[in-house]
């Protein structure tokens, strides 16, 4: 590949799945990501500060899900806030070609323990962040815990689910998912 082709981060992740995938996770490294990107080490550290950022670097999805909070409708509940920012997700971030991507990326994270406790680190940050975006549409804070909670719980079971399908959309899983909160709580 050409160094001076597009989308180096995106060239950067394609090749590290490939090597994570071919030589595990703990036996490649960062130059070796580079080369097979077509890129060099520089470039490598200008887009990301090590080699587990190539998994977990996706600090948009932390930014996209807060303003979609603070975006959501003044008359939507904390759960329904909530709900728009995970449908902005799914239209948005796990839209296209991601699903593959993810699924490679999960396989490589099932693979590896360490890898696994930054996932789950990861989607506490995410869930705490849910939490501040609700604060900050006047939602008291237990409240805010609870969709939150209820929110993580809805995406981390429809990212499962939508991983391993061909199916159904990303946004649609997480409606189906939240839609079963509300019916388990309505029958307390």
């Amino acid at each position: 590949m050409a160094r001076w082709q597009p989308d180096a981060p995106g060239r950067l992740a394609a090749a590290a799945l490939d090597l994570f995938e071919e030589h595990g996770y703990e036996n490649t490294t960062v130059i070796e990501i580079a080369e097979r990107a077509g890129l060099t080490k520089s470039t490598f550290f200008r887009h990301f500060r090590d080699k587990r950022e190539v998994l977990f670097g996706e600090n948009a999805l932390t930014g996209l899900l807060v303003e979609a909070i603070a975006a959501a409708p003044p008359s939507a509940g904390p759960l329904e806030a909530v709900a728009h920012a995970l449908d902005v997700l799914g239209s948005e971030f796990f839209a296209g070609d991601r699903r593959g991507f993810s699924a490679r990326r999960q396989a490589v994270l099932d693979a590896n323990p360490e890898l696994r406790e930054r996932e789950a680190r990861k989607r506490i940050g995410l869930v705490d962040s849910m939490v501040e975006a609700l604060e900050r549409r006047g939602v008291p804070g237990r409240t805010a815990k609870v969709a939150a909670k209820l929110g993580g719980l809805a995406w981390e079971i429809a990212h499962d689910e939508w991983i391993g399908t061909s199916g159904e959309d990303f946004a649609s899983l997480v409606r189906e998912v939240l839609a079963e909160v509300r019916e388990v709580s309505a029958a307390g």
